[in-house]
This record gives structure tokens, C-alpha cells and sequence, in this order.
């Protein structure tokens, strides 16, 4: 039956009844859906696309995914009886259709309508509903939480990210309503910054910033360092070592605009104080017993000076020069810990020996005078990704020289958004003029930005700017922010080198360019007193937006052009006013004005005159498009394939949304070791999406990538290496319990040690579960001060007390140091002289 048994229209859209004993076929949405009606009819409600063999339930308006268990995981399920990690049976996932891979085929008018719901003002929350209109209209980020919706998992509070994806799904819903209230994700930005709070008027590029660094830490996911298969990973009861690599906590960038998104805060506060104390399991212990428990920690610590312990690895200083200059070059990295960068880290070795510091290599149970002390190197800092930081993350790599030894430092800095300045008269004069346009090409800086415009051209700008006032384009904001900045009188630069203030320049280029390009353009300046709004237009361009002028030379993107998504403006002064969107519809190409409720459709000239302020840009690649057009042609091929493909639907979410998808990567269901590991087992549908062989070649050949997956399972070694930790996680904790509630009855403890409170919480939250890796080394450096070569205590310092036994526990397991000790002033004879004279003195007041 190749056609519509009702109107007789051919392929492929044809949908076959699937009730028992019936053999109706009729065409889909794209002719007159006499399948439907078929069902309104007769109460048939399982239909199946003869094309893509997918199977609808009108019933439940869903679509139904026939389960079938794995033929190779049948025995897992025995042995998952045992282990609460695995569960009992992997589903097939999904084979991938045109739906998924984002096909160009005909829809029906309600959908090309979609993303076209207004937000409801809840008290001055125009700056929120502008902000959540423009991310909406960001298809990769929007495409995410609607198709990728399993992957959007977090144990943080307040779940802002399950907020914001049930405020997409309602705003892009098919049966769209006219207008959502976001009460629920406005909870949750005022419970994460109290900024919000109250019916005051806020910033709305300052909410964007809260929003997305609020996502991006409930969804940022550790990226896996490259390992070597050959080399066994061995966890067991002692602790790891790591090859730390330290990086500088990423500045916030006030040109930039970066925000600080640094992973190294303190875990939280634990919820259940009593915890530990139910851990306890013997509650009466024999003293005697106890002591000899004792003795042999503190003899197995005094027997041997870790000196066949290995030496921990310091990669700090493996860096490579970002430019070729014969003058001296110094690199400072401030890249976020969690930001993406490649394939970059180091990679953590698991050891059976505790980790020994170098700087500690004779330590020992007794308190010794050290004259000076290095602070031990911290845990290795991992980096981490999320969908926020692989849509809107890029890279500016600033370089200053100085002017008298030629010495350029050089710096990475991540950036979420760039913040322009908007020049006046005299500044567009200079960015305008020939001979500072020459200054700029020869310094390498953002000259050739000009360089089509001729003097024709900036004549006629020139009289325009007489009566209209200066002609401010976004390509001259962009300019004004990588003109290179002479750092001179009061605003010296300070050469290493040199070791004096000197004459310098400062120039900054783009390193690597994000998928969305968030801009934002300074139109308040906030005084001490009062504030100002700059409200000179600045014209921008709906398409073709160039960046690359302001490249670096060892930039490796190959798209550069950008096309505008949505524009958030403002309207009235810097005390008071109202926020408004424009947005370009996915589906239809058109433009929307969103003013909270209302969403009206407007022209590109109506846009184009907008005072824009906070603008998102694209970028157009069009042999991505021809790419998903020949993969969907590939699809629709329907040819047999003997191997079938599973692949990464985050990975053919950046396929179908992003202009460069980059590498197909995998890795976000596989392990190191190519399975699945164990706590994403039960989700894997939501993770992987199968293919066929010519797709999967075709995407291959194309960005490479991988690693190819024929096959799901469980990983069990990772499930032994999860059983091992928490054995070591619960041994660790016992037995410092054990130790602490020991200490707790001691009356007179002859010597007291300190331990740093923001490392003893770092190994609170590895002990606890809440934190994957383990503390690094004890570090008391900031606890510490020398005096006359004695190491004592820093007064005030966050420090916490532990016995001699306990300090020797944890220090045997993870290093460290240095030892700082109190030493109680009053003697045991003194103490008992003053208890002795109080009582006396109590008894003489009685009498």
C-alpha cells in the first residue's frame, strides 16, 4: 500500500493503523491527516510512520518506544541483585529519524507559531522576561533542555535548571498558552542572589550572568582526562595520588565582562550535624583496648619516614608560549576550572601508597621547630563543561609590552559576554582617522577593521554626525574595545623585568569565538551619587556580523560571521524604565517584539532602530546545513545496515544547532574504560540515540571523533572502584570519630594539634559523598605564621583542633603540612594547685 487509502497521495508520509485486524493507511499532517481522523473515528489509537517505522499513541499524544532487554546483558541481571548501581536491564535506545537530526520537512501550521508565549510581569520583572525571551530564542541552549531534557539533572538547590527547563517546554509547547508565569524560576534566582529580592527594578544583563553561572554549576560535568588504557586504575583503602596541576582562579574582567564561575569554594555545610555520631559503632570500648588501638597508630606512623612514598608530579609549569617573540614572554593562564579546553589535564594516577609531600619528608609524630615552610600542593583542580560554557564561552588573550625591555606578558581569559564601551565624537574620530588606523595595523591590533572604508565614507559620516548627532556602529564598539591601550602617566605598567612603572601597550585579540556571541553594550555609568544612561544609538547589523578583525593570528575558527538571534533594549532613563525583546522565530524566520504579555510581531527596520543593549549573535555556517541535509537524505535512504551505531544526543544536539559541532564525542555516557558507568545506567535512553552504518561513517568522516559504540554494558570496574571508595570513605570516617570522641574525653591533653578548617572541610565532603575526589595534602600554610623559627598559630586564624593520634592518622593517608601545635599553658601540678585554691576560696566565701 503505497498511497492514502482516502486521498490517494503517495509517500513517505504515510501512517499505517496498528489495531489488531485493521489495515488502514492514510497520509500525515503534511497532506490531510486522514490518519488522524481515522483514529478520532474509530478509536484506533497505535499508528505507525510506514517511513521511520515510529510508533504514535493518540491516546497519550506521545510517542511509543517499544522496550527490548539487551541480548549480551541478560546475565547482569542476576548480579545486579546485589548492587544498587546496575540496574537490571540496558533499553535499546532510539534508532535517530529526520525528527531528531533536525529534517527540513513540512510542518503544520500550529508548530511554525511555537516559542511565541509571552511572560506574565510579576512586580517590575521586565528585566527577567526580556532576559528569559532572549535565551529562549538561542536554539542551542533552547534545543537542549527540550531535546536533551534527560540530561538536565542536579542534586543542587534551588534546581534552577529543572525551573528553566519547565519554563522552555511551556514557552515552546505545541498548545502554546498566551502568556506562562515564571514564579517558580524567579524563587529560585532570588534564593540564589538576594539581589532580586523585592519589587525593585534590576539590571537584566546582570540577571543573564546569574542565570547562566547558576545553570552552569547545577549542570557542569567534570571533563575526562585523556588516560593511558595500558595503565591499571587501582583504587583501594589508601588514599590516591594526583599529579596536581594548579590554575589561577579565573577574574572577573570588567572590559570583558567575564563573571567569576571559580570551583574552588568550600563544600556545604552538612545537613545532619549528628551524622558522624551514628557512625560510631561500638559506643563502650574498653580504655584499655582503646589505648593499644592508639599506641599502634602512633608507633605504624613513627616506624617509617615515607621516604619510599612517591613524589607527587608538579605540572604547573608545563605551558607553552601563546606567540612567537624573540623578547622574553610570560604566560599567565587564568582559565576557569570548569571551562572546556580541549583535551587539556592531567591525568590522575591511582597509588596503594599515601602521597608524600616534598616538602615534609622527615616529618614524624613529635613536634619539631621548622624554620620555614612551602604550603603543600593543593588537590588537582578539575575542569568542567556544561551546555552554558560550550554555547556562550570564549577566549580574549590580552598582551602587554613594555616600551623600555620589550617584555610582553601575555594572559587567557575566559569570557561568557563582551562588554563595549560606546566611543563619542572624539574616540570615533581617532578610530576613524588614516593615521591612527596605521598605528593599529602595525601594532597587529583590530586596524583592518577599517580598512574597506574609504575617506568618501567617513566624510558622509562625518556630516550625518553633525546634525544626528555621531554615527555609533557595533563594528565601532567592537573596535574601540581591541584598540590597543597606551599605558602611560598615572596608568604605568608595572615590568617584572624592569622591576619599575614603565611606558606601556596593552592590546587584546579573540583566541577562540563561542557559538552564541553575547554582547553588551555600557549604557549606564554608575557614579558615586548618581547614574547616567548613555542612550546614543548604535546601529547593528541583522546579519553578516564580521569578528574577524579581531582574531588572534593562531585563532582556529573557520566561521566567523554571526547573525543576530534577539536583542534585549531599554527604554527611559538610568533611575527608571522598561525592558523589552526583540527576537527572530526559529521556525518562521520573523521577527517578535516581547514586552512581558505581549508578542507582536515587527519589521527588521523596526529592530534595526531599537536601543539595543544586550545582543546575541550566531553563527552561519552554511556547510553545516548542507551537512544535515545530507545526513537526512542519508536517513531517509532507509538503507539495511548490519551494525547499528549509538552516539551522543548531546553531540547531534550540537549537530543540529551549532554552525561547528566540532568532534563527535562520547564521552558523556562512556567511562574510561568504553562502558557505561554505573549511575547513568538506568538513563541511558536519555543519553545516547542509535544510527545507522552509512550515517555513522558519514558523521565520522566528516569531524572524526568518537569513540565508536556497537555495544551498552555496565562497567564493572568502575562499580569496584565506587564499592572501593566508599569502603575507604567509611573507614576514614570511623575511625576518625573513633579518634575525635577520644580526644573529647581526654581531660588534660599534654599537646593540641591545629588543622586548617578549609581543608579538614574539603575532606568533610570527600568522606561525606559530596565531593568526588579527595582533599590533596594537609595544608595549614594559611594557619601558620614563622616566628623566630618556631611555627605557631596565626591568631584568629580558621583553624579546628585535633588530638596527636587523629593528626597522625590523617596525616599518614594524605601528607602534608606544616605541624602547628598548641601547647596548653597551665601544667597538670598548676592546675591542680588553682582547682585546689578555688575550692579553698569557694568553701572560706561559704563559711
Amino acid at each position: 500500500m503505497g498511497q492514502c487509502q482516502d486521498c490517494k497521495v503517495g509517500g513517505p508520509n504515510l501512517w499505517a493503523c496498528l489495531e489488531n485486524g485493521c489495515s488502514y493507511v492514510g497520509c500525515g499532517e503534511s497532506h490531510a491527516d486522514h490518519s488522524t481522523f481515522h483514529s478520532q473515528e474509530t478509536r484506533h489509537n497505535l499508528t505507525v510512520n510506514l517511513t521511520t517505522l515510529r510508533v504514535w499513541c493518540y491516546a497519550c499524544t506521545k510517542e511509543v518506544f517499544l522496550e527490548r532487554k539487551l541480548g549480551p546483558h541478560a546475565q547482569l541481571q542476576d548480579q545486579s541483585q546485589s548492587c544498587k548501581y546496575i540496574p537490571t536491564s540496558l533499553r535499546v535506545p532510539p534508532a535517530g529519524t529526520c525528527d531528531d537530526l533536525d529534517i527540513e520537512t513540512e510542518e503544520e501550521d500550529e508548530l511554525r507559531t511555537r516559542g511565541l508565549t509571552g511572560l506574565k510581569n510579576i512586580g517590575n520583572t521586565c528585566y527577567m522576561n526580556a532576559a528569559l525571551q532572549a535565551l529562549s530564542n538561542c536554539p542551542p541552549l533552547t534545543q537542549f533542555f527540550l531535546d536533551c531534557g534527560g540530561l538536565v539533572k542536579t542534586d543542587k538547590k534551588p534546581a534552577l535548571c529543572k525551573s528553566y527547563q519547565k519554563l522552555i517546554t511551556d514557552l515552546w509547547h505545541k498548545n502554546r498558552n498566551s502568556y506562562v508565569v515564571p514564579t517558580n524560576l524567579f524563587q529560585g534566582i532570588k534564593a540564589v542572589n538576594p539581589m532580586f529580592r523585592g519589587y525593585s527594578q534590576q539590571d537584566s544583563q546582570e540577571f543573564l550572568r546569574c542565570l547562566m553561572d547558576q545553570l552552569h554549576e547545577e549542570l557542569k560535568e567534570p571533563i575526562p582526562d585523556p588516560e593511558d588504557p595500558n595503565q591499571a586504575v587501582a583504587m583501594d583503602d589508601s588514599p590516591d595520588e594526583d599529579n596536581h596541576s594548579q590554575s589561577d582562579d579565573f577574574q572577573s574582567c570588567e572590559s570583558c565582562g567575564s563573571s567569576d564561575r571559580a570551583d574552588n569554594e568550600g563544600p556545604r555545610v552538612p545537613e545532619d550535624i549528628n551524622e558522624a555520631e551514628i557512625l560510631i559503632s561500638e559506643q563502650n570500648q574498653n580504655n584499655r583496648d582503646w589505648q593499644k588501638e592508639k599506641n599502634l597508630i602512633n608507633n605504624l606512623y613513627r616506624a617509617g619516614s615515607h621516604g619510599d612514598l612517591d613524589k607527587d608530579v608538579d605540572t604547573t609549569n608545563d605551558s607553552r608560549p601563546i606567540i612567537n617573540s624573540n623578547s622574553e614572554i610570560q604566560v599567565s593562564s587564568t582559565i576557569r576550572p570548569h571551562s572546556p579546553s580541549g583535551n587539556e589535564g592531567v591525568t590522575s594516577r591511582l597509588s596503594s601508597s599515601p602521597p608524600k609531600s616534598s616538602m615534609w619528608p622527615n616529618l614524624s609524630s613529635t613536634h619539631k621547630k621548622v624554620p620555614s615552610f612551602i604550603p603543600p600542593k593543593s588537590k588537582r583542580q578539575r575542569k568542567y563543561r556544561s551546555i552554558i560554557s560550550e554555547v556562550f564561552d570564549g577566549t580574549i588573550v590580552s598582551s602587554v609590552q613594555c616600551l623600555t625591555c620589550d617584555r610582553v606578558s601575555v594572559t587567557l581569559e575566559n569570557f561568557q559576554d563582551i562588554s563595549l564601551p560606546i566611543p563619542g565624537k572624539e574616540d570615533l574620530a581617532k578610530l576613524h582617522s588614516s593615521s591612527h588606523q596605521t598605528a593599529l595595523v602595525k601594532a597587529g591590533s583590530c586596524g583592518e577593521a577599517y580598512a574597506p572604508q574609504g575617506w568618501v565614507a567617513f566624510v558622509m559620516e562625518y556630516i550625518k554626525s553633525w546634525f544626528w548627532g555621531p554615527v555609533v556602529t557595533l563594528q565601532d564598539c567592537l573596535a574601540a574595545f581591541f584598540a590597543r591601550d597606551e599605558l602611560k602617566g598615572d596608568n604605568m605598567y608595572s615590568c617584572e623585568k624592569c622591576k619599575k612603572l614603565r611606558n606601556g601597550v596593552k592590546f587584546c585579540k579573540v583566541q577562540s569565538l563561542p557559538e552564541i556571541l553575547c554582547i553588551h553594550l555600557k549604557r549606564f555609568r554608575h557614579e558615586l551619587m548618581f547614574s547616567t544612561k548613555i542612550s546614543t544609538h548604535v546601529s547593528f547589523p541583522l546579519e553578516g556580523l564580521e569578528m574577524q578583525p579581531f582574531l588572534a593570528k593562531d585563532c582556529s575558527a573557520q566561521t566567523t560571521t554571526y547573525d543576530l538571534l534577539s536583542v534585549i533594549c531599554h527604554h527611559g532613563t538610568a533611575s527608571s524604565g522598561h525592558y523589552i525583546a526583540y527576537c527572530r522565530n526559529e521556525l518562521n524566520q520573523l521577527w517578535y517584539e516581547f514586552d512581558d504579555q505581549s508578542v507582536t510581531e515587527v519589521s527588521e527596520s523596526c529592530v534595526q532602530n531599537a536601543e539595543a543593549y544586550v545582543l546575541f549573535y550566531k553563527k552561519n555556517n552554511d556547510e553545516t546545513k548542507k551537512e544535515r541535509r545530507k545526513v537526512t537524505s542519508l536517513l531517509n535512504m532507509m538503507e539495511p545496515s548490519l551494525l547499528q551505531f549509538y552516539i551522543s544526543r548531546q553531540w547531534l544536539n550540537k549537530f543540529k544547532t551549532f554552525a561547528e559541532p566540532g568532534p563527535i564525542s562520547n564521552h558523556d555516557f562512556l567511562c574510561a574504560h568504553g562502558g557505561i558507568p554505573p549511575n547513568k545506567a538506568s538513563s541511558v535512553d536519555d543519553l545516547v540515540m542509535m544510527l545507522p552504518q552509512n550515517v555513522w561513517d558519514h558523521l565520522y568522516s566528516r569531524y572524526g571523533g568518537g569513540p565508536a559504540v556497537n555495544h551498552l554494558y555496565v562497567c564493572h570496574t568502575c562499580q569496584n572502584e565506587i564499592e572501593k571508595l566508599e569502603k575507604r570513605r567509611k573507614n576514614e570516617l570511623d575511625m576518625f570519630v573513633r579518634l575525635n570522641k577520644a580526644f573529647q574525653e581526654e581531660e588534660s591533653p599534654v599537646v593540641i594539634y591545629c588543622i586548617s578548617m578549609h581543608w579538614f572541610r574539603e575532606w568533610e565532603g570527600f568522606v561525606k559523598g559530596k565531593d568526588i575526589d579527595p582533599p590533596g595534602p594537609i595544608d595549614n600554610s594559611k594557619i601558620a605564621v614563622n616566628k623566630n623559627g618556631h611555627i605557631t598559630l596565626k591568631p584568629g586564624a580558621d583553624s579546628g583542633q585535633i588530638s596527636e593520634e587523629t593528626w597522625n592518622f590523617l596525616h599518614s593517608i594524605h601528607g602534608g603540612g606544616p605541624v602547628v601545635t598548641v601547647r596548653p599553658s597551665v601544667s597538670h601540678q598548676e592546675a591542680e594547685t588553682s582547682q585546689a585554691e578555688e575550692k579553698i576560696e569557694v568553701e572560706t566565701r561559704s563559711v
